[in-house]
């Protein structure tokens, strides 16, 4: 597929265009967007943060990096783009709540449990990166049996590395800060692509629930 498609549905997107989607889009661009929530998810083509959430422009600020996961305050990468949009998002646009939201057939959990596999020329980027899932894939494979099948062991996993984000999040101190504050508040999400239901960590129960 070239860029001509897209294009395409660019033009009917503009001549489509709901006047109440206009007015929306003229206030966002006179005024300039404020966000309250700041969705971090995944790469994947198949999770589209405001088409799941029923949410339309300007209502969500929106990282997203491979198996949704986020860099740590100390990362040591030269150009740390996931630390730069929470920064943002926190700093200029006070965004209210984080969510952080894994989903189900997620490749880079998958990938998690077949590092060795990949070519170190071709992924020594993407495998440094699945450096921060190892702690839930390592946590999950001691709690699995012989009798849990491959896909329950991966949606652990992803909902596991989902709430372990949000204790990378923590390492911010501004985040921190506002979290304590009770300024800010950090969600854990696992959406289900097969049935479009999002299950929701909850902390008392330690359990996620729709």
């Amino acid at each position: 597929m070239t860029d001509s498609k897209l294009i395409e549905g660019n033009r009917k997107f503009v001549n489509d265009i709901s006047a109440e989607l206009d007015a929306k889009m003229t206030v966002l661009t006179v005024d300039g967007q404020d966000p309250k929530i700041l969705f971090i998810g995944c790469c994947d083509s198949r999770v589209a943060p405001n088409t799941l959430t029923n949410t339309t422009l300007g209502d969500l600020f929106i990282s997203r990096t491979i198996g949704n996961f986020v860099s740590p305050v100390d990362t040591d990468a030269s150009y740390p783009a996931s630390a730069s949009a929470i920064e943002y998002a926190i700093s200029a646009l006070n965004i209210e709540t984080i969510i952080v939201c894994g989903h189900t057939h997620c490749g880079a959990i998958a990938g998690l449990y077949g590092l060795d596999s990949l070519d170190d020329k071709d992924f020594s980027n993407v495998k440094k990166w699945l450096n921060l899932g190892k702690k839930a894939k390592d946590d999950v494979s001691k709690l699995i049996t012989k009798d849990t099948s491959e896909r329950k062991k991966l949606e652990m996993t992803e909902r596991l590395s989902a709430v372990y984000q949000l204790d990378n999040l923590l390492t911010y101190p501004i985040i921190k800060k506002r979290v304590e504050e009770g300024t800010l508040a950090l969600c854990a999400w696992h959406y289900d692509i097969d049935t479009g239901l999002v299950a929701r960590y909850d902390s008392k129960t330690k359990e996620f629930v729709i």
